[in-house]
This record gives C-alpha cells, structure tokens and sequence, in this order.
C-alpha cells in the first residue's frame, strides 16, 4: 500500500517489479540502481540491489529508477536522478509530497492513464493495481523522446512551470 489518508505510508514490502511491458516500451536502459536481490527479468544492462546501495555506487548511461516507495528513502533516490540527468523514473504521482518536489524538474512527465499491477519478487503480477496514480518521469532528450514513442496512454506534460504557491506554502 502506498500514502493516502486510508492507505499505509509505508507498505509491508518494498518489491513491486516493474511490468515487463513498461521496460519494452521505453527501450534498453544501462543501469538500474534498484534492483530487488530477485528479478525475474532484465531492467537494465548493470543492476544495483539493496546490498550495493545504489545510492552510493556510481550511475552511468541511461538509468531506470523505480525506487523504494517508501516515503523516506525516494526522495534520496529522485534526488540522485535529477543531477545525473539521464533515465525515467516511475513514481506514484504524489504531487503534494515533498520527495516528488525534483519530479517537477523533469524535461517531461508521463502521467500514464491506468493504474498499473506491479509484479511480486517471483515475477508473479499482484491482485491489486499500484493504489495511486503513476507517473514516469523522464530526464533528458532522449528520454523525452522514449515517452512519445512508448505508446503508453496518459497525458505528457513537458517542462512543467510552477505557477504559484501550494497552499499553505510559499512560492
């Protein structure tokens, strides 16, 4: 389960594989820095599981980034895509968060029309959908340009702009 005001902010487990039809849309990615220790197919060329630490080792090339959702560790691994400037990043759009705050630097946010079922750590698909919106997250031209081609259906928002301040905060 994920944050919402019936959900549980921190979910009993942290392994919901991406489906394998979302990495076949968006192409070969180099390196994936968070890989369950069990994965039943390939996300990217080089993987990172949680005993590397992706956050510590070094990123290259394309990356694909579908983090932890736990509330306190995303943000570290969002954070880490944004300077490296290279990948797609699929999230919960928890756009009042404030992990999701460097989303917004994307060059393009997919918001993908369907609730996804992720995948459990056997490659088995889960009964329930993801529990909240989705978006992929794209940094980059040629990441950009994997959003237009993947056919994935949603409404992209490219280079979003703040308009003004969320309620209750400053501009």
């Amino acid at each position: 389960m994920t944050l919402g005001s019936h959900q549980r902010s921190v979910g009993k487990s942290q392994t919901h594989l991406t489906p394998p039809f979302i990495l076949e849309a968006l192409g070969a990615f180099d390196l994936d820095p968070c890989t369950p220790d069990t994965m039943p197919w390939e996300t990217a060329v080089r993987r990172y599981t949680k005993a590397d630490d992706g956050l510590v080792q070094p990123w290259f090339g394309r990356v694909w980034l579908n983090p932890p959702f736990d509330r306190r560790i995303v943000g570290r691994f969002i954070d880490r895509l944004v300077a490296h400037g290279d990948g797609i990043a699929l999230v919960h759009a928890r756009t009042e968060a404030e992990w999701f705050i460097p989303i917004w630097k994307a060059d393009a946010i997919l918001f993908l029309a369907d609730r996804i079922h992720f995948f459990d750590k056997d490659g088995v698909r889960q009964k329930a959908n993801s529990g909240a919106p989705l978006v992929l997250a794209a940094f980059g031209q040629s990441n950009v340009d994997a959003l237009h081609r993947c056919g994935l259906g949603g409404h992209l928002v490219e280079k979003a702009v703040r308009i003004g301040a969320a309620k209750g905060g400053a501009a």
